[in-house]
């Protein structure tokens, strides 16, 4: 099962704004292995393949890096192999980085952050099939992760760059009221609920995928919406395959209440804690 094409939704696409972009293209281009299409003015476009962007970066006129806000809290790339997990992390412990690594049952993964603290996730999925449900809901949990173990996988080939076939794998947000959120994601783009962790935070995700969104209120409940000049996220592209599930996921929306902007790129909407998505097809 491929939860990140067709005919599964998915984020195919996040955008975060950087206050300087040379120091970040550096950073993604020799710390995470991306590849850049193009780089005009103050934007770039970031790939694995060389022709899907997968990251796009962004300097604001006035960056700023604001704290305990609602936005980003981390995109997470996905990729294909254990082995491509070995391989990144032989190459990251070449480099000065602070890292976190888990075990989630589901996944294993790495954690790091860039240069402006905006929150990045390395991870493998785990087949499907050594997932476990209870009531419908995914067992996740948060353990240490086996590093010799993935080590074990490596081929001996160098690590070259994010593989060809790596993907943005979710989004994992920050907000201000997970009822909102949850009412958004749920009701208005059609995420299903994968897994509740109490009042903290939710885990989302279309055709059973463990999630393709998450959203939490470890900022504080009622956190407050970011400025627009402030580092972190600025959009994100929430991927449908048929014009029909554009068309009715912005019907959806509307009918609840939220506010869409029609664009030469898709349609514009945000979930009520700010977080902006463009829904695409």
């Amino acid at each position: 099962m491929n939860f990140h094409k067709a005919p599964v939704n998915n984020v195919s696409e996040v955008t975060i704004n950087v206050s300087d972009l040379q120091k970040s293209l550096d950073f993604y281009q020799e710390v995470i292995g991306f590849k850049v299409i193009s780089q005009i003015g103050n934007e770039a476009e970031l790939s694995a393949d060389g022709k899907t962007t997968l990251l796009r970066l962004v300097r604001p006129s006035n960056p700023m890096n604001q704290h305990r806000t609602s936005g980003l809290y981390h995109f997470a790339i996905l990729l294909p192999k254990r082995s491509d997990l070995a391989a990144f992390l032989r190459h990251l412990s070449t480099k000065d980085i602070r890292l976190g690594a888990s075990d989630h049952a589901v996944s294993e993964a790495l954690y790091l952050d860039d240069p402006d603290g905006n929150g990045i996730e390395i991870y493998r999925d785990r087949a499907p099939e050594e997932w476990s449900w209870n009531d419908g809901q995914v067992h996740m949990v948060t353990e240490p992760l086996n590093v010799q173990e993935v080590l074990k996988t490596e081929t001996g080939e160098p690590f070259n760059g994010l593989p060809e076939d790596t993907v943005m794998g979710h989004l994992h947000l920050h907000v201000a009221n997970i009822e909102e959120a949850v009412h958004f994601y749920t009701k208005g783009l059609g995420l299903d609920m994968i897994l509740r962790f109490g009042p903290q935070a939710a885990f989302l995700g279309f055709d059973n995928y463990h999630h393709h969104i998450a959203v939490n209120v470890w900022n504080g409940v009622g956190a407050p919406k970011p400025d627009k000049n402030s580092t972190g996220l600025n959009y994100y592209v929430m991927k449908y395959h048929t014009a029909e599930a554009v068309e009715k996921t912005v019907e959806n929306l509307r009918e609840l209440g939220y506010e869409v902007e029609e664009t030469s790129e898709g349609y514009f909407s945000e979930d009520p804690s700010g977080n902006r998505v463009l829904i695409s097809e």
